[in-house]
């Protein structure tokens, strides 16, 4: 039997309230793809046990890969190192997304959790920098495809295969 590919997608833009500030982002083809049954919606910052709303982070020193090899740091605002609840939510996420044989994902962009291609400077001033977050960083290294919610209709992300079949 063909099972439709399933993708974790970051809540925020399925509609959930999960960004830092208390709010969403939907973006109207993820939630449908929720609705489908196609996408499971995740923040990997609750799954790391952070509050929402939460004081904004950003990476310092580097970004998500950096973090993961202990040489980059997850600051809140307010100076509070968060490092640790965002290395406990990406490795939650990628357990969930290997024990429901997830395809890929679609995170959302810029976040120092599901950045993909950029993330903030670590300024707290609006600077970006080429990078991932920490869970995007964590999904790469573990095979997964990554895009945020600006690439993966350019990819095609999302065709229709059996669960756990590579893709080339």
């Amino acid at each position: 039997m063909l099972l439709k590919a399933l993708y974790l997608v970051s809540a925020c833009l399925a509609g959930a309230n999960t960004r830092f500030d208390g709010t969403a982002r939907p973006d109207p083809e993820i939630v449908r793809l929720v609705r489908e049954g196609r996408a499971i919606p995740i923040c990997p910052e609750q799954l790391g046990g952070l509050p929402t709303p939460r004081p904004p982070s950003e990476i310092t020193g580097g970004d998500g890969h950096d973090v993961i090899a202990a040489t980059a740091r997850v600051l809140t605002c307010e100076g509070r190192d968060v490092t640790e609840a965002f290395l406990r939510g990406a490795q939650e996420t990628l357990r969930l997304a290997r024990e429901w044989q997830i395809a890929g994902a679609i995170l959302k962009a810029r976040s120092p959790s599901c950045g993909y291609l950029q993330i903030h400077d670590g300024s707290f001033e609006g600077g970006l920098r080429a990078g991932s977050g920490v869970t995007a960083a964590l999904l790469k290294e573990a095979g997964l495809q990554v895009f945020c919610e600006e690439t993966w209709k350019d990819k095609q992300a999302l065709t229709d295969q059996p669960r756990g079949e590579s893709r080339p």
